[in-house]
């Protein structure tokens, strides 16, 4: 008897220090994993949403980056980490919708290991090219690719990225070569340099290289044109009909994160986006800043892995 009411006293302290560790929340440090390099989209999104949760939590927000295997390091990470709220993923539909079907094993599960806690935001693409491919238009590049099949190469820095090139393929009805990298901006980079010819990116590390004048632009993968960049046709209206393809930023903690924590968080990143730096960062990259509840996330989620799932295997992609 006395074992039994030791236990549950056990049990009950437990309880007690379990919820007001969540009513407390944040009372620490909080820390932005994000799976892609300094520069990247992901990266300015976690980066512009820090600031204004740590004005509302008082406490620091560190945002640290953990590019590579097409975001494996970051979401294991944050998946291991202590379900308490402080470990925050900001990701994309890389870690959360692609590469379940990308891959035949991950070290995640992007369902059971997380919690959703809130959309952060949705954006289109821009196809982009080394000044020196002769391609000056999406038809042109078609025509290049198609005389000299498996010739032209594409970089990725992302499953967003990787998939954008692929349904290109598919749907142009070409072949080129293409080159994995850890991250957009290391993609970016070859790009400049000319050791790949083109590749689809985001438009936050997309349009300054065309700004600069240092890179070519030949469409956008979105239904319409880019308020940034309206002269930029889409890929649909360049002569690849039918052809749309985006992107969105998400925030998920480890499974099992109190219900209060999660709550909390939602809240702050939510109001986070409305901030003057969050403003500038949807502004300058043509982002749209799209919101939700955990559970309007989960079945968000779930749909899109079910579209991204369609899409690989249209594209004839393999598992590795």
């Amino acid at each position: 008897m006395k074992t039994t009411l030791r236990i549950a006293a056990g049990l009950a302290a437990s309880l007690i220090t379990t919820a007001a560790a969540a009513q407390e929340y944040p009372s620490k440090s909080i820390t932005f994993v994000v799976p892609f390099a300094a520069g990247s989209a992901t990266d300015q999104i976690a980066r512009a949403l820090a600031q204004p949760v740590s004005e509302q939590s008082k406490q620091s927000v560190v945002t640290e980056n953990k590019p590579g295997a097409s975001g494996f390091l970051a979401a294991q990470q944050v998946a291991k980490a202590p379900a308490d709220g402080y470990t925050v993923l900001i990701t994309t539909n890389t870690t959360h919708a692609a590469n379940e079907h990308l891959y035949k094993s991950m070290p995640y599960d992007p369902v059971k290991d997380f919690a959703p806690v809130t959309l952060l935001g949705k954006g289109g693409q821009i196809m982009i090219v080394n000044p020196k491919v002769p391609a000056k238009t999406v038809g042109e590049f078609v025509a290049l690719a198609k005389k000299e099949p498996g010739k032209l190469t594409f970089g990725s820095g992302s499953s967003s990225s990787r998939i954008a090139g692929e349904l290109l393929q598919q749907m142009a009805g070409i072949q080129i070569l293409h080159v994995p990298y850890k991250s957009n901006p290391l993609a970016i980079t070859d790009l400049l340099g000319g050791q790949i010819d083109m590749m689809i990116t985001d438009t936050a590390t997309g349009i300054p290289q065309v700004k600069a004048g240092k890179v070519r632009a030949l469409g956008v993968t979105a239904k319409s044109r880019s308020p940034l960049a309206p002269e930029i046709p889409t890929i649909d209206e360049a002569g690849v009909k039918g052809y749309e393809m985006g992107y969105w930023f998400a925030a998920y903690v480890p499974a099992k994160t109190p219900p209060a924590a999660v709550k909390r968080l939602q809240e702050m990143l939510v109001a986070a986006t409305k901030s003057e730096p969050a403003r500038k960062f949807y502004e300058s990259t043509g982002t749209e800043a799209v919101v939700s509840t955990p559970e309007d996330l989960g079945k968000f989620q779930t749909a899109e892995s079910q579209k991204w799932g369609r899409i690989i295997k249209a594209a004839n992609i393999q598992p590795e």
